[in-house]
């Protein structure tokens, strides 16, 4: 026998919190089965970040484009790195003229900082008679700290920044704006890969690039050139021994780990390309992907936090599926 009248006001709550995210899946076309499964069981279980992957569609993921998107070949591996042309073109440009020239090969990781930062170029940059030629590629670049917001598609999140008025995700990557003065700028998460500079604002040219391997340094945010993010390859990195000298560096030579090669994939024979996808920020299945990491309702989480802040924002990248051929063999 069920007991007539108004439902506690903790299930209303959580039914409509229900409704809200079925409603986001059911607006991209995402089938929901699993998630109404869940809350006839337990209306308060919300779907995990794996069931709204699951239920993802093909178009609700991107494939990089082989003209922006370097490969870094280590002994152990490769890293990708998608670079983010929408807020440093500048630098994308010379980083792409560097790579095509086949500036970085036989270079190395000079610099490996606890908590903050891998770095890679040449180690002779300071001696003007041993530093490897820059070719083609600028020595000076404008500094692209930020750009204009306007005209940049922006998904904002629910919850607050210590950093900025507004942050969210910009064509897959973690982005900060301030609507006052009409600018935007890539913020310091894991992953995120930067131009190293001295002190003087455009003298960071690509030469010299990092990848944040730790918490995220965002003070930095504003203050260097965020050219990209690893989309695949950081274990590579983040693994690595820390150095010993000053500011991180490696004190001897053969401490350094030797960089085989960088190659755009554009330039790579298709058979050797990495087949990736990258989930799109930009739809309603991302939004879900972040409403079940704000609130998760894993077996393990007895207190969800109900906010999540912008560098702990998962991106999913996944290996791309082969095309499938539907096509009617002929007969006979």
């Amino acid at each position: 026998m069920t007991t007539q009248g108004k439902a506690p006001r903790s299930r209303s709550l959580a039914d409509a919190r229900i409704r809200v995210l079925a409603g986001l899946l059911a607006a991209s076309g995402v089938l929901v089965t699993s998630a109404k499964t869940q809350a006839a069981e337990d209306p308060a279980r919300k779907p995990t970040m794996q069931q709204v992957l699951n239920a993802s569609k093909p178009s609700d993921w991107r494939t990089p484009d082989p003209e922006n998107t370097l490969y870094m070949e280590l002994a152990g591996g490769r890293v990708v790195i998608e670079l983010a042309t929408q807020f440093a073109p500048l630098h994308a440009e010379n980083i792409r003229t560097l790579v095509r020239q086949k500036y970085f090969d036989g270079l190395a990781v000079l610099r490996v900082v606890d908590n903050f930062v891998t770095q890679w170029g040449d180690p002779d940059s300071e001696d003007a008679k041993q530093a490897r030629p820059m070719g083609k590629a600028k020595s000076t670049l404008a500094p692209e700290f930020s750009r204009p917001a306007k005209g940049l598609s922006f998904t904002r999140l629910p919850d607050g920044d210590v950093y900025a008025p507004e942050v969210g995700f910009s064509d897959g990557f973690p982005a900060a704006r301030d609507p006052k003065s009409g600018t935007a700028w890539l913020a310091h998460c894991y992953g995120m890969v930067g131009a190293g500079r001295g002190n003087e604002a455009d003298s960071g040219s690509g030469v010299e690039l990092y990848a944040v391997i730790g918490h995220a340094p965002r003070q930095l945010d504003l203050n260097i050139a965020t050219v990209g993010r690893v989309i695949q390859g950081m274990e590579l990195l983040a693994s690595l021994p820390r150095g010993g000298g000053a500011a991180g560096f490696y004190e001897k030579a053969e401490q350094r780990l030797p960089i085989r090669s960088v190659r755009l994939a554009a330039d790579v024979p298709a058979a050797e390309r990495s087949n990736l996808e990258l989930l799109r920020t930009d739809t309603p299945t991302f939004s879900a992907l972040v409403e079940s990491r704000r609130n998760r309702s894993d077996d393990w989480y007895l207190a969800p936090a109900g906010k999540i802040e912008l560098c702990n924002v998962p991106l999913p990248v996944r290996e791309r599926k082969a095309p499938t051929d539907t096509a009617e063999k002929p007969q006979g």
